[in-house]
């Protein structure tokens, strides 16, 4: 079946050397993510290799400078990345979570040194990043975060333990959230880099998942983890603004791919639907099932304006972060949404995993999580009212 993303309406997002990027993009995951992905899955983690094939590419870090090593691009690039491996339902390959959420936080925090020592092996896929936020009990609340770290001389020792960190197997640097003053609330958050073999960082198993089973989630252990002082990114007890201040990126990031997601499953469950007969006529034959596909075209159609619309404005620096809550909030809840009816359109062959609506359908159910739950985003939505 052909996987080409839909196209139906022209997109004013993009510009002629964003599309050129795309081409050469979608041949490199059609060639070297698309066929393998499946066993991926089986093995519930993307190899190294593959990162290094994309940094010699130039598909990682498109937004970094070409200084510390990266294409000089802007968000447009990033987000037609995170489109192409949508389209192949490859959400095991967490290139976006590396250079679009982990490494703006090296660019904009870290000292000039650590960038020119970290961001090009970043850019090259020799250092897989990840970002250690959640801890067990602790869900959503970043103020709850019980994972500390104190001063020693020119050091920061770290204790503490998260969970559910993405690429947490594969990463060589990760950013702990961890609280440098305990009683000070989310006012005493701060973010430190921990690179892989440091004395007293352990990984923990590789989660079982029930979607997503190609991308690496970890518990990561930190005990008397002793940093260079100047692994601090940005100042002390300002960890928590600049979450606050990347976020809306991330979230941006889960709403284009749940848009993708929704189109190109469309897409299939409609080229299936017109094959698959039963009772002597095609499933699309029945009107229940072509006005659910009716609905949801204009639906889809609906939200890829608007979130074309939040792309274009975030490359201008004008996305709020309620905005982007709004189309998290909403791209993600529309995903789960549709994937269901579109599962359920395939009958019994929906819920095999051979069928890839059954695996977008269990990939997309944490969108409604990370990045912030569906409830965080309508508390921050509120806020606003």
């Amino acid at each position: 079946m052909d996987t080409a993303l839909p196209r139906a309406r022209a997109r004013h997002v993009y510009t002629p050397e964003h599309e050129m990027f795309r081409d050469q993009l979608r041949r490199f995951v059609d060639r070297e993510i698309a066929p393998h992905h499946r066993q991926w899955e089986r093995d519930s983690i993307v190899p190294r290799a593959l990162w290094t094939k994309a940094g010699e590419q130039g598909f990682l870090c498109p937004m970094l400078p070409e200084e510390f090593g990266g294409a000089g691009g802007d968000f447009g690039h990033s987000a037609i990345v995170v489109e192409e491996l949508a389209r192949v339902n490859a959400s095991g390959v967490a290139f976006q979570l590396h250079s679009d959420i982990v490494v703006p936080y090296f660019h904009a925090y870290a000292t000039e040194a650590r960038r020119r020592e970290w961001l090009p092996k970043m850019a090259s896929g020799e250092m897989i990043g990840a970002i250690a936020m959640t801890e067990p009990g602790m869900g959503s609340d970043l103020k709850a975060v019980r994972t500390s770290a104190r001063r020693d001389g020119d050091h920061w020792v770290i204790n503490g333990s998260k969970t559910f960190i993405s690429n947490g197997q594969n990463c060589g640097i990760v950013i702990v959230v961890c609280k440098t003053d305990p009683e000070a609330g989310r006012r005493g958050i701060s973010l430190i880099a921990v690179e892989d073999g440091t004395p007293g960082f352990t990984r923990g198993r590789n989660l079982e998942k029930i979607g997503m089973h190609a991308q690496d989630t970890s518990e990561l252990f930190f005990q008397d983890v002793r940093v260079p002082a100047e692994n601090l990114l940005g100042a002390e007890n300002r960890g928590f603004h600049q979450l606050m201040h990347q976020l809306p990126q991330e979230r941006l990031i889960i709403a284009i791919r749940s848009a993708t997601s929704m189109e190109c499953m469309l897409d299939k469950t409609v080229a299936y639907a017109k094959e698959r007969r039963i009772f002597e006529q095609t499933v699309f034959d029945f009107q229940t099932h072509r006005f659910t596909l009716a609905a949801a075209k204009a639906e889809i159609q609906m939200f890829r304006v608007y979130v074309d619309d939040c792309i274009a404005r975030h490359m201008r620096g004008e996305l709020s972060a309620e905005e982007a809550a709004a189309t998290k909030l909403l791209g993600t809840e529309m995903q789960n949404k549709w994937l269901d009816a579109f599962l359920q359109i395939h009958g019994g062959y929906g819920y095999m995993a051979e069928y890839e609506i059954g695996r977008a359908w269990a990939d997309a159910r944490v969108g409604r999580i990370y990045g912030g739950s569906s409830e965080v985003m309508k508390e921050i939505i509120a806020r606003t009212l």
